[in-house]
């Protein structure tokens, strides 16, 4: 989408963190105040509409625009464990649909690992970096093994993760999640702020047409034609040696040439990750990765498939990148340790 959006003549920051809202002498939003998380370099940018979709994090953005606004969103955190695919015995994904607690469990083939999950947790605090509960890693772990080929332990786990769902807030039960719709909720401020909270990635399509709809009829924006539904941000059909590059889309064949004229590149970095040197270096240059971490848990999903084996391939990783993006042994070494850091959360 990033792509697309610059393919199409739009702006991508990354690492751009908004600190604050612009208003003119009427209160009116006229754009946000941002700064640079790479250079420490601050700007004000100008826009004749802000749109709010950040998640867990959009009451954040509310009390930019208003101290007193309530609270829209109700986070939730979730929790996967990825293990080895003997565990399912089988390509076929599983689903309880009522576990002892009345949740939903899922066991889904993901590469050569399962993704089992999940958990729903209501939680106060919003952290960029949520961890996985001791008691939610013993409901997987223990729900799981009923129904698994193998009863998986905490050991067996190549990776633990968590995340926040952006639950819209119900206000005559604040305390609920698993009550709380799914849906998402539109709102435009006095000043101007347009945001959407809530929603699911399903829907992501529907929730960016409604929300530019509602800056059309508010008279923010000029009417045009939406094209999200039947828009293709890329191909699948070019025949390929490996169709695991197939998630690269049109641009895969660029990845297979630079094997063919560099066979070196198409090693693999780990035998226990299905990632090759060649899309390290495509990455580097095509997806605008500024950290280590970037590439191991964004651009790939190297963390979230084997973190173990993530860490071990984690100072080849960061030579590639400090020759693509120009920078010195001491970054790499840097990123290195910084990741090393993360990592702990995941283990």
């Amino acid at each position: 989408m990033a792509r697309e959006c610059v393919k199409r003549g739009g702006t991508i920051l990354n690492y751009f963190e908004v600190t604050g809202l612009l208003k003119n002498d009427s209160g009116k939003i006229t754009g946000v105040s941002a700064i640079d998380l790479d250079t420490g370099g601050k700007y004000d940018i100008l826009s004749k509409l802000v749109i709010n979709a950040t998640g867990v994090f959009a009451d954040e953005i509310h009390r930019m625009d208003d101290p007193l606004a309530r609270p829209t969103i109700r986070p939730s955190q979730g929790i996967h464990i990825i293990i080895d695919k003997s565990f399912l015995g089988g390509n076929s994904a599983i689903m309880i649909p009522k576990t002892d607690d009345g949740r939903v469990l899922f066991a889904i083939p993901w590469y050569d690992k399962v993704v089992v999950g999940t958990t729903d947790t209501p939680v106060d605090v919003v952290n960029d970096e949520p961890k996985a509960l001791e008691e939610e890693v013993n409901f997987i772990l223990n729900t799981a093994s009923k129904y698994l080929t193998k009863k998986p332990t905490r050991s067996d786990s190549l990776c633990i993760f968590a995340g926040l769902r952006p639950l819209a807030a119900n206000p005559d039960n604040p305390e609920a999640t698993k009550e709380v719709s799914r849906r998402h909720k539109i709102t435009l401020s006095g000043s101007g702020l347009l945001s959407i909270v809530g929603g699911k990635w399903t829907s992501y399509r529907r929730m960016a047409e409604e929300t530019i709809d509602k800056g059309i009829k508010s008279g923010i924006l000029e009417r045009k034609k939406c094209m999200t539904r039947n828009f293709r941000f890329y191909s699948n059909e070019a025949e390929l040696k490996s169709d695991r590059l197939k998630i690269y889309g049109d641009q895969a064949a660029e990845i297979e040439k630079m094997i063919d004229d560099k066979p070196e590149l198409g090693e693999l970095l780990d035998t226990r990750l299905p990632y090759t040197k060649a899309e390290i270096v495509w990455i580097c240059r095509n997806e605008m990765p500024l950290k280590l971490e970037d590439i191991l848990a964004r651009r790939t999903r190297a963390l979230f498939l084997d973190a173990g084996a993530s860490a071990a391939i984690a100072p080849v990783v960061a030579e590639i990148m400090s020759q693509e993006l120009k920078t010195d042994v001491k970054w790499a070494e840097d990123q290195v340790k910084e990741y090393n850091q993360l990592l702990l959360n995941y283990l």
